[in-house]
């Protein structure tokens, strides 16, 4: 007689456990949100454009061009799309490529947005052809065509929709076709934000969740954060931790450089996973050039966790290069490591990780 494969169940009451835990996180990100434009610091010449064409829509009557932002992950495409629906004083419906899998749902979408709203798609670079070809009219001309019945019998129906403006994010630009790119009517690159903006981010999250850090506690998360709020946000949540538990509750350079270094963030920023693909690169493969595919295969890792969250970071300070052969470890990338470079590497940042970044 065969056994019966037991199939543990996970215990009663924990996923309503995890779905609290989930609303909690979503609640604690969204209190450290701007607002407005005048809340949000950095990217200061996107932040002046973008406050321009907002200001000409509502005093002009008209509805907002459609515009898409890309970037690294973390850098405030999501937050910039929030912004400009409370500066528009219209409502936000948030979606995001992958989850748009069919026909109906694009529609169902497109027929529940208002006058004026906003519809933010993250990482649209991931929406299917055939919803990317039916997003081309509802873009330009605001109508969407669906077919009702089947086979001969079935009938073209062209639905008017209200105007909208479409905000699409994504972390990798270069996968979207270009007849999606030429209907937006700007691309707006958000960069890595540097050092004084990234402490002016940390003393802010940290006076919205009641935390007390000095001068050099904040400029300590601010310099490890690799120029990335999000990141900048979570560090602050982790030193808090250490503070509560170990100091008085006040978070100063000290107790940030420690409280740091446990979690292995380095002084530069980079995490576990950063130095492996590094040490990968410089060790293993002698600097390179080495292909995407064999840093993902040592590591483990997938090759799109590689090419959207590490390398950006890593090729804004210097440590790698891209060559049409492959990847190749700079001669900053290796004194990183404490390793001698080959007289074959790329200089890199020789200025300082630090202070090529900021």
């Amino acid at each position: 007689m065969a056994r019966k494969k037991h199939i543990e169940q996970p215990a009663e009451g924990a996923s309503e456990v995890a779905a609290a835990e989930e609303q909690r996180e979503r609640a604690w990100q969204a209190s450290l949100r701007p607002r407005t434009f005048g809340e949000y610091i950095g990217q200061r010449e996107l932040i002046e454009n973008l406050s321009v064409s907002v200001r000409a829509a509502k005093q002009g009557g008209w509805t907002l061009d459609h515009f898409l932002f890309a970037g690294p992950p973390g850098l405030g495409k999501t937050t910039l799309a929030h912004v400009i629906a409370n500066e528009l004083g219209v409502q936000m419906h948030t979606t995001s490529g992958p989850a748009i899998d069919h026909k109906g749902m694009l529609a169902g979408l497109l027929t529940g947005l208002g006058e004026g709203d906003v519809l933010f798609i993250d990482e649209i670079h991931r929406l299917s052809p055939v919803i990317e070809e039916n997003l081309y009219p509802a873009m330009e001309d605001f109508k969407f065509d669906i077919f009702v019945g089947d086979g001969p019998h079935a009938k073209a129906l062209t639905m008017q929709l209200p105007r909208f403006t479409l905000l699409g994010a994504t972390t990798r630009m270069g996968l979207l076709s270009s007849p999606l790119l030429d209907r937006f009517g700007f691309h707006w690159q958000l960069r890595y934000y540097d050092l004084d903006d990234m402490i002016a981010i940390v003393r802010r999250s940290a006076r919205l969740i009641g935390i007390t850090v000095d001068e050099a506690g904040a400029n300590e998360i601010a310099r490890r954060a690799r120029g990335t709020p999000r990141i900048a946000n979570r560090l602050l949540r982790r030193v808090r931790d250490f503070a509560a538990v170990e100091g008085t509750g006040r978070i100063d350079g000290a107790i940030a450089a420690s409280s740091l270094d446990r979690l292995a963030v380095d002084h530069v920023g980079l995490d576990a996973l950063d130095r492996a693909y590094l040490s990968v690169v410089c060790e293993r493969f002698d600097g390179g050039p080495v292909g995407i595919e064999a840093v993902a295969a040592s590591l483990s890792e997938e090759r799109g966790t590689l090419e959207e969250v590490v390398e950006p970071f890593l090729l804004q300070v210097g440590f790698i290069a891209r060559t049409p052969r492959g990847r190749v470890a700079t001669a900053a990338g290796f004194g990183h490591l404490g390793v001698a470079a080959p007289a074959k590497a790329p200089t890199g940042g020789q200025g300082g990780p630090q202070g090529r970044l900021f």
